[in-house]
């Protein structure tokens, strides 16, 4: 059983930056086995896909809205992904989620990943407020 942790979510003014981590634990094989991502849950919105990376590390996407401002990362050693967000704007405003699903290929990313059913592995989110 994966279990993924977020943290560093909170309230930051329009323009400004955060960083979510994301501690992974459990499940088959190494951490670097699983692509990890983001996504997010605005009120009254469906999910939606934020960042993807593979296992390495070196394979990355970004949905066009945040494209540009927003950086994943991950940490093999420390079994922890990471989501930098810069420049942050209120419709940043969100639940983000760690997700994660099982994929051995460390260098390539899943034939899908933009889908909240691409992820079988689910953190329990942590809220992001950009507000003035």
């Amino acid at each position: 059983q994966v279990q993924l942790v977020e943290s560093g979510g909170g309230l930051v003014q329009p323009g400004g930056s955060l960083r979510l981590s994301c501690a992974a634990s459990g499940g088959t094989g190494t951490f670097e086995t699983y692509a990890m991502g983001w996504f997010r849950q605005a009120p009254g919105k469906e999910r939606e896909f934020v960042a993807v990376s593979s296992g390495s590390g070196e394979r990355t996407d970004y949905s066009d809205s945040v494209n540009g401002r927003f950086t994943i990362s991950r940490d093999n050693d420390k079994n922890t992904l990471y989501l930098q967000m810069n420049y942050l704007k209120p419709e940043d405003t969100a639940v983000y989620y760690c997700v994660s699903t099982r994929w051995t290929y460390l260098y390539t990313l899943p034939f899908s990943y933009r889908t909240p059913s691409d992820y079988p592995n689910w953190g329990q989110g942590t809220q992001v407020t950009v507000s003035s």
